[in-house]
Parts: C-alpha cells; structure tokens; sequence
C-alpha cells in the first residue's frame, strides 16, 4: 500500500515536496511482459460503499487501484493499492481523477459528471450500485441529475438516494468484473506504441 498527497499539476519526475504538505510520487504506468499497458481502477472514495468489493476484484486481475480521497483512509496493505489525498476543494478528486485516468481504465463513481469527464477520456465508468455510464447513456443520466436537483431546490423532493443494499453489491460485483473484461479485450487488440 502506498499513500501520498497528490500535488495539483506534479505528478512527473522524481518524488519531490509539496510546500510541507507531504509527498507526491509520480504515476508510473504499468506494463505486463508482453508490453501491453496494463488497465488501473480509480475509485472516487470518498463514501463510495464498494472499495473492499474493488479491492477483491483488483486482486483477481492484478490490476493497480488509487483510491481517491481527501482525507485518509485505511485501505488494505498490498503494493496494488494506493491512497491518493487531495485538498478538501469541491472538485479536488474528481480533477486528479480525469487527469491521471486513460482509455481501458475504470472509474467508480456516483459522481455523474465524473463518469462525463472520465468518458470523455475513454475510461469505462460505473457507479457503486453497479450502473454503468456509457457514451449513449450519460447525456439523459445529466438531465437527470439536473431536472432531480431542480426538483430538489423546489421542495418536490425532500428525501435522497435509496438506500444501498446488498443487491446493489452483488450488481456492482458483476458488473466491474464485466468492465474490466471488455477492457482487457479491447486493450489487448488495440496496437501498443513502444
């Protein structure tokens, strides 16, 4: 397991200070023997209720998972895992997210215009209750979003989300498990530049 501050805009190069704020280590991108880049897991963490089920998974795959948040939180010890902290700023995850996510990689997140920004870089993108954001879906999921927060401001909704239950964990499951498949499928007939 590792941990570090993420420095807005640092993130090449040698590890260097962050203004006494900690430690920020450059992302190196992983690669398999046969030279192919290898998909990560971001997890928007910050009350996301499916990290040790992306943990499992991760595990299964061997693949690279940064857990995204803006205060500390114990994840387990293993070298595949990372903790990120960013500043308290409203969008401070979702920014270092976009800028360190690529194409074949997968983002958790219920944060819809999360999942946008993370489509818009290629990235396969669910939510905690096992919904998945595509291209095709995720413009009527922001109309959504907005006409639910329009709702919202004029009292005709008072409550939240439904509560999250153990079919939604089960959803999730099956579905990351089917994210990274497609991924691993359309990463290994994609061509690789040295």
């Amino acid at each position: 397991m590792q941990t570090h501050l993420a420095a807005p805009g640092r993130d090449a190069g040698p590890c260097h200070k962050t203004g006494g704020r900690g430690v920020s280590l450059p992302l190196r991108t992983e690669t398999s023997t046969k030279g192919c880049s290898l998909i990560r897991i971001f997890v928007d963490a910050d009350g996301c209720p499916v990290k040790n089920e992306v943990f499992r998974v991760a595990l299964r795959y061997s693949l690279k998972v940064y857990v995204v948040s803006n205060s500390r939180m114990r994840i387990p010890p293993d070298r595949l895992f990372e903790l990120v902290i960013v500043k308290r700023d409203a969008d401070a995850a979702d920014d270092w997210i976009v800028e360190h996510v690529k194409e074949d990689d997968v983002a958790v997140s219920a944060d819809i215009v999360l999942a946008a920004r993370c489509l818009e870089k290629g990235a396969h993108v669910l939510d905690p209750k096992g919904r998945v954001f595509t291209e095709e879906s995720i413009g009527g999921a922001l109309a959504n979003r907005e006409f639910t927060a329009y709702l919202r401001d004029m009292g005709n909704i008072t409550g939240g989300p439904a509560p999250f239950e153990k079919r939604d964990r089960s959803r999730f499951l099956q579905q990351v498990d089917n994210l990274i498949q497609a991924a691993l499928r359309a990463n290994r007939l994609r061509p690789h530049h040295a």
